[in-house]
C-alpha cells in the first residue's frame, strides 16, 4: 500500500482555522502541531495553538504556546499578552501573571503570589459550554472573580466561589442603571465554604421577603430572592415543596417566595428562619432543601466562547 500523502501547507492551515470556528478543539490543536512542526518559528501558529488549549482549559500547554508566541513575535500584542497571563493564572504561575499583566500595562497590587485587589464589578456566565446561568461577581483581578450571587444547586457553584474567567466580553448586563460586562468562567480555582439551601416561604408583604433578605445570623453569607430571577421552571415543583399554582393571580405580590441562602450550616439557616417567621404573622416556612451538585462536565464541539456579536450578520 501507498503512504498516505501528508497534506499541503495551505490545506493544513484551512483545516486548523475551519476545526477552530467548528468547536472541534483536538483537532484544531493537531493541526496546529502539524504546522508548528513545519514552521517553528511561526508566532501565530504558536499564538492559535495556544488558543486552542485555552479553551481545553489545558492551562501549562495553553501558557507554553502563548509565551513562545510572545518571544517569536515582532511586536507582541496584547492577545498573546493576556493569553499568557490567563493560562498563569489557571496553572497557578502567579510570577509569570504578574509579568504578563504588566506588560499589558495593567497596575495590580503588589506582592509575590496571587492577585487580590478590586477590579469592579462583573458577571460571569458559569460552565458557558453548558448553558450556564450569570451571576453577578467582584472581580479581584483582571480574571479571578468572586461570586456575590446563590446560583442554582446544579450550577455546582456556591456565592463566593472563585473563579477564572476569560478576558473578552461577551455582552453586557445591568448593575442598576450602570452596565457591565459579562465573561465566560473558565472554572473555579477556590471553591466556598458556604453551602447552598434553597428555602421556600409565604411572605404576606414585601417588607416580609425584605425582613429576611436584611436578615443575619452566625454563619449566613447572603440571602438571596430567586422568585423574581429564577422563571425558566417552577422551583417548588422541582424540589417538591408544598404549594399550590395559582391560574389567575388575584394580586401583584407573590406570597410563596423561593429564597436561596449561602451558609456555612444547616443549624445558621434555622436559625435566621426562626426569628425571622417570629417577627411578623404572616410569615411561615413551608420547607428547606439542600443538594449537593457537582460542575457539570466540560463539552467540547460547540463554539462557546464567542459573543452574540461575533456571530451577528453584517
Amino acid at each position: 500500500m501507498g503512504q498516505e500523502r501528508e497534506p499541503d501547507a495551505d490545506a493544513l492551515h484551512e483545516r486548523a482555522y475551519r476545526a477552530m470556528d467548528d468547536g472541534a478543539l483536538d483537532e484544531a490543536s493537531r493541526a496546529f502541531g502539524s504546522l508548528l512542526e513545519r514552521f517553528p518559528a511561526s508566532a501565530n501558529y504558536h499564538y492559535m495553538r495556544g488558543l486552542a488549549h485555552k479553551y481545553m482549559l489545558d492551562w501549562p500547554t495553553s501558557l507554553r504556546h502563548n509565551l513562545r508566541a510572545v518571544e517569536l513575535a515582532t511586536e507582541p500584542s496584547a492577545a498573546e499578552r493576556w493569553n499568557a497571563a490567563i493560562a498563569a493564572t489557571g496553572a497557578g504561575d502567579w510570577a509569570e501573571a504578574r509579568r504578563q499583566w504588566q506588560a499589558c500595562g495593567i497596575r495590580i497590587p503588589e506582592g509575590d503570589g496571587p492577585i487580590n485587589g478590586d477590579f469592579g464589578i462583573a458577571v460571569v456566565r458559569l460552565h458557558p459550554w453548558d448553558g450556564g446561568e450569570t451571576v453577578f461577581v467582584r472581580r479581584i483581578d483582571p480574571v479571578r472573580a468572586r461570586l456575590l450571587n446563590v446560583p442554582l444547586p446544579e450550577s455546582g457553584h456556591r456565592f463566593g466561589d472563585i473563579v477564572l474567567h476569560d478576558g473578552a466580553s461577551t455582552g453586557q448586563r445591568h448593575d442598576g442603571d450602570t452596565p457591565v460586562h459579562v465573561f465566560n468562567a473558565l472554572g473555579r480555582l477556590q471553591a466556598s465554604d458556604y453551602q447552598t439551601f434553597m428555602v421556600f416561604v409565604d411572605c404576606a408583604t414585601p417588607d416580609d421577603v425584605r425582613a429576611l433578605l436584611e436578615g443575619s445570623a452566625p454563619g449566613i453569607g447572603h440571602v438571596e430572592d430567586w422568585t423574581e430571577s429564577v422563571r425558566f421552571y417552577c422551583l417548588r415543583c422541582s424540589y417538591g415543596a408544598p404549594h399550590r399554582h395559582q391560574d389567575e393571580p388575584t394580586a401583584d405580590w407573590q406570597v410563596e417566595r423561593n429564597l436561596g441562602i449561602a451558609a456555612q450550616s444547616r443549624h445558621s439557616v434555622d436559625r435566621l428562619l426562626r426569628d425571622w417567621a417570629a417577627g411578623g404573622p404572616g410569615r411561615r416556612v413551608d420547607a428547606v432543601e439542600t443538594r449537593e451538585c457537582a460542575v457539570p462536565e466540560y463539552r467540547q464541539g460547540h463554539v462557546w466562547w464567542r459573543s452574540p456579536e461575533d456571530d451577528a450578520s453584517p
